[in-house]
């Protein structure tokens, strides 16, 4: 389910004339049995509310005074959202002939004409309000408070984001929380220039529209509306035409899928910030520590600390948090079953909330390998809004390919990827030639899609990241990839595995095996080679040309991968 919240406003909308209809009741009640929730936004005072509509029973959080107070109708607590003007303020309102004044725990309200005098009076006083209006009513509230603001603190509470709301209203202070709902409507009655920026305008006035809409949610989940909601869309690259290439960020599975040194944690790393960037909450697998710093996002688990399913769920029950589970400290062989410990929980928290919004897999061949075979209720056929990154397709388990929709392919063969892709599935391949492809660019074929593959290339992230940069500090590298300090007899076999260990056996080595490596080069050829890192390579190559002593020469070498590595403690 998407949408888990239909948030609404009273005046107009719920109600005509200041009534709601047994019908509209009665579809308020359907809403709740479906397993969805209702928020009341209105600009009304609480009180007068009360005294009008007796069913707030029907809603998990009322806003009321348009965002400025936050009504729980299960305990009847209360909580203001800003702090209500001065006695002298409303004071000098009536002695300046403005009324009825209506004041409410935050609000004060008038009517026009009177809002001249009111900003008048405000700029007077050197008050730091605003001024809103609504169908003839003058509203007086803090700053930066609104029903955008009343809403978000009422879903703050519940738990929900509003990636996973709908929102419906007719009027000018409606303008700012319908645009904050992921869905926004109105009801036929509205305003036009609220209708003209509606995702959906109701054939139905008032309360009908209001159960029109129910009745859609419950009866779609609004499904029929994606091509209306393109302004939630992600870009992730520009078509060879100039046209932005957009991700929708609702009920898509992608593969990013290419070889080694292609692109992918450069690539996954700029969908993921666009994705934070929206407020889509991400939870992002990550075996190799590459996401450790990603801005935006709590990371769990470090190289010395296992996560536990409990800390990433207490973290996600916030839908404002994305989490990246760092498994360096899982023991490779038992990275796998984490996962599909974890993977469970994580549907069971979307079928309650509706995030996190994105589950994303690196290293996806190594945690859903070909060998396994899921049960149904580990991997459901319908999970959505999931990113499985790998080198090779088919290297994973069929059922998780299954679900995929869209491949982006990358490196040096994008074709051969699709291809193998499609063999996995048991999807025709497309017509495509084996093109070449540079860095930053992609091959993007969705397999429902009647065209062939496009091609993009890709937005860069904001901050380049080394690939598998605390991997390399921290991880470990397969045997023929690590550092050997063997020493000038060959007497020695001490493994590094990641420059952790390099600067740990470094110190204890002897010094004849120290510049025995040191005067061959082979520390500046393993940063190269094998760490990728240029900048460390070409100072490391400095350093072993420069003569030095085995201790001056240790020190030089430990400094320069400190300042581009973080070290372990």
């Amino acid at each position: 389910m998407r949408y888990f919240i239909l948030a609404c406003d009273y005046d107009g909308t719920l109600a005509h004339n200041g009534i709601v209809s047994e019908e509209t009741i009665a579809a308020l009640e359907r809403l709740r049995a479906s397993g969805r929730m209702l928020i009341m936004v209105t600009g009304r005072e609480l009180d007068e509310l009360m005294e009008i509509f007796p069913r707030l029973d029907l809603f998990e959080r009322v806003v009321a005074e348009n965002g400025a107070l936050l009504y729980r109708p299960v305990n009847r607590e209360e909580k203001l959202l800003g702090e209500r003007p001065s006695e002298e303020f409303l004071s000098a309102l009536k002695e300046r002939g403005v009324g009825p004044i209506s004041v409410g725990r935050v609000i004060v309200a008038t009517w026009q004409p009177h809002e001249t005098r009111v900003l008048e009076t405000i700029r007077d006083f050197g008050l730091e309000l605003q001024v809103i209006f609504n169908k003839g009513a003058v509203m007086v509230l803090p700053p930066g408070v609104n029903k955008a603001t009343g809403l978000s603190a009422a879903l703050s509470e519940l738990g929900i984001s509003r990636h996973n709301t709908v929102g419906i209203g007719d009027a000018e202070n409606d303008h700012a929380f319908l645009a904050f709902s992921e869905c926004g409507v109105t009801v036929a009655n509205a305003l036009p220039v609220l209708k003209e920026n509606a995702d959906l305008v109701t054939k139905g006035d008032h309360g009908a529209g209001v159960v029109e809409l129910i009745d859609r949610m419950i009866g779609s989940d609004l499904s029929d509306l994606e091509a209306r909601l393109e302004r939630h869309h992600i870009a992730i690259g520009t078509r060879a035409d100039g046209r932005e290439f957009l991700l929708s960020p609702y009920g898509t599975n992608l593969l990013l899928a290419g070889s080694s040194q292609g692109g992918k944690t450069t690539m996954t790393t700029g969908v993921i910030e666009r994705l934070i960037d929206c407020s889509y909450q991400l939870c992002v697998i990550d075996p190799e520590g590459d996401y450790s710093s990603l801005e935006g996002a709590v990371a769990l688990g470090s190289s010395s600390r296992a996560p536990s399913i409990s800390e990433v769920l207490e973290l996600l029950a916030k839908p404002e948090q994305s989490v990246v589970v760092n498994l360096l400290g899982v023991a490779l062989e038992h990275r796998p079953s984490f996962f599909i410990e974890l993977f469970p929980r994580l549907q069971e928290l979307r079928a309650r909330t509706g995030h996190p919004h994105w589950i994303i897999v690196d290293e996806a061949h190594h945690l859903l390998p070909s060998s396994w075979e899921p049960s149904p209720l580990t991997l459901p056929s319908k999970a959505k809004g999931m990113m499985f990154v790998t080198l090779q397709p088919d290297h994973m388990a069929n059922p998780v390919i299954s679900t995929v929709d869209t491949v982006i392919a990358i490196g040096e063969r994008p074709a051969q990827t699709i291809r193998a892709f499609c063999q996995a599935s048991g999807e025709p391949p497309p017509p495509i030639d084996d093109v070449k492809i540079g860095m930053g660019e992609a091959l993007v074929w969705s397999r429902h899609a009647k065209e062939g593959p496009i091609w993009i290339r890709s937005h860069p992230p904001r901050s380049e990241r080394r690939r598998h940069h605390r991997k390399y500090a921290e991880g470990e590298l397969a045997p023929e990839l690590s550092f050997y300090f063997r020493g000038p007899a060959g007497k020695l076999k001490l493994r590094a595995q990641n420059l952790a260990f390099f600067m740990q056996l470094a110190d204890g080595v002897d010094d004849e095996t120290w510049l025995y490596h040191l005067q061959r080069g082979e520390y500046s050829q393993w940063f190269n080679e094998v760490i990728k890192d240029e900048g460390l390579s070409e100072e490391a190559m400095r350093i072993e040309q420069a003569g030095l002593s085995a201790e001056e020469s240790r020190h030089r070498i430990r400094a320069a991968i400190e300042r581009r590595y973080t070290a372990p403690a």
